[in-house]
């Protein structure tokens, strides 16, 4: 009965990482973002924000988390790392020294919709990796959520 229930536990314990590993898709994330601003839309600055931030809420799923800027680099919500809310991010550079946050905000402003490629952590494995963000700019913010390739 011991082995039978050290299985199980380890069979559980087993899919619970397999399950946090799991990535996202491109299409996941595209289609988080557009959730997030219907959500915006539909209830304002305030509660989506809150919703965004929320890291058990509806707008992380997997590894993947919607973030949303300002156009002077701000960050306003961010579903994996609420200490980054309220900063300017337009000087923070990847692992590669690439300005990804100013490059993201400016191309978001130019073309109102696009990916960005750049180097970061990842809140599930935390090693640095190879991520692309997808970013819509929504009236005068910027939302964002991308994948780790």
């Amino acid at each position: 009965m011991k082995k039978l229930f050290l299985a199980m536990l380890i069979c559980l314990l087993t899919a619970g990482f397999v399950y946090a590993a799991e990535k996202g898709t491109a299409k996941e994330a595209q289609d988080m973002v557009n959730k997030a601003i219907s959500y915006f839309k539909a209830n304002g600055k305030d509660k989506a924000f809150a919703a965004i931030n929320d890291p058990k809420g509806q707008f992380v799923k997997k590894d993947l988390y919607v973030y949303v800027f300002d156009f002077n680099y701000v960050c306003l919500a961010h579903g994996a790392n609420k200490a980054l809310i309220g900063k300017n991010l337009k000087e923070l550079k990847d692992t590669n020294g690439k300005q990804f946050m100013k490059a993201l905000v400016d191309n978001a402003q130019a073309k109102g919709k696009g990916w960005e490629d750049y180097q970061w952590t990842n809140p599930v494995t935390k090693k640095i990796e190879a991520k692309s963000t997808y970013y819509t700019k929504e009236g005068s913010y910027v939302f964002c959520c991308g994948i780790y390739k």
